[in-house]
């Protein structure tokens, strides 16, 4: 039977940071981690495109290796990145971020991007990496889209998942789609979250349609100010997908994971604004490897703590002693 984290582990928040909206925001704008000097790497893909990966170095060969897949529009710079690889380092662990396409500074050469469901890049990057570090026990971590893109590949890898990572953690991962991309697309979400993510998107979207003339309307994605609209009128397009609701359909990553094998901690708070505490995970929809973890705060990818000004040492600290136990 599936696990649900025991009482200890579970995350509370400071009394001065209520709710939500307020812990995402205030964790993301004030809370940075700390400086790291990474080594970057870059992957030449057989499709011709590149992956540019952030390391954290040890010493040792066989050390542990925890692999990063950030969030949306996020990267080895995201506050959560800094914190956790700093633990990484501090554990004498390796770390590694591989960026998404497109995500580390500079364009990738393909047309397409990065998406929610991209288990064959999450697969790629894990096999990079064991065939760069063979000896080397992996951990992987995913970050809200992340985390659904690793979720999904774990789900439908199965027991093959276990020849290449030993455990995993999902944080904040939008495991339906539809729910969280339509709770995203209403109210204050919209007018914060959702237009600072599309300024971004848009942007690149843009440019790749210069750079690939008559596959994107520029002038729709210009005008786009919902997920419902980019993601029908780029991410699908892009990558195969009829529309925003295929997309959202057929990558979430709640479907499948009844069928995960390797040990994995899935960690979402019951107030995160992206995803209705309805759309979270139970129980009888995960498998006995998966271990749920929902507590009543921390926001999105947040989990503040006290004392004022508050830190982001809880979360690093939660991945770190789930993979020392698995």
């Amino acid at each position: 039977m599936a696990k649900q984290a025991s009482a200890h582990e579970v995350y509370t928040a400071p009394s001065w940071l209520p709710g939500g909206n307020l812990q995402t925001i205030y964790t993301a704008a004030f809370l940075s981690g700390p400086k790291i000097a990474f080594r970057r790497e870059r992957w030449e893909f057989p499709d011709g495109d590149f992956i540019d990966a952030d390391w954290v170095d040890a010493e040792n060969n066989n050390t542990p290796i925890v692999v990063l897949f950030h969030g949306l529009e996020g990267s080895s710079q995201s506050f959560y990145a800094l914190d956790l690889m700093a633990a990484v380092k501090k554990n004498g662990w390796r770390g590694v971020v591989p960026h998404f396409r497109g995500c580390s500074g500079e364009p990738n050469r393909l047309p397409r991007a990065y998406f929610a469901g991209d288990v064959a890049e999450i697969e790629s990057m894990l096999r990079h990496i064991q065939a760069e570090y063979p000896n080397a026990p992996i951990y992987a971590v995913g970050v809200s889209l992340g985390g659904n893109a690793l979720l999904k590949w774990l789900g439908d890898a199965g027991e093959r998942a276990g020849g290449l990572v030993k455990a995993a953690v999902a944080v904040s991962a939008p495991v339906d789609m539809n729910a969280a991309s339509h709770a995203l697309d209403r109210g204050f979400n919209r007018a914060i979250y959702t237009a600072r993510f599309l300024a971004t998107l848009k942007a690149k979207a843009l440019e790749k349609a210069k750079r690939f003339p008559g596959m994107l309307d520029d002038k729709a994605i210009a005008a786009a100010s919902t997920f419902q609209e980019y993601d029908t009128l780029v991410t699908a397009r892009l990558h195969g997908y009829l529309d925003a609701e295929d997309y959202w359909t057929r990558t979430s990553s709640k479907p499948g994971l009844k069928n995960i094998k390797v040990s994995t901690l899935v960690l979402n708070a019951k107030n995160d604004p992206f995803l209705p505490v309805s759309a979270l995970p139970t129980l009888n929809e995960v498998s006995p490897s998966v271990t749920l973890e929902q507590p009543a705060n921390g926001g999105h990818v947040a989990f503040p703590g006290s004392p004022f000004p508050g830190n982001i040492d809880w979360l690093p600290s939660r991945i770190i002693e789930f993979f020392k136990t698995h």
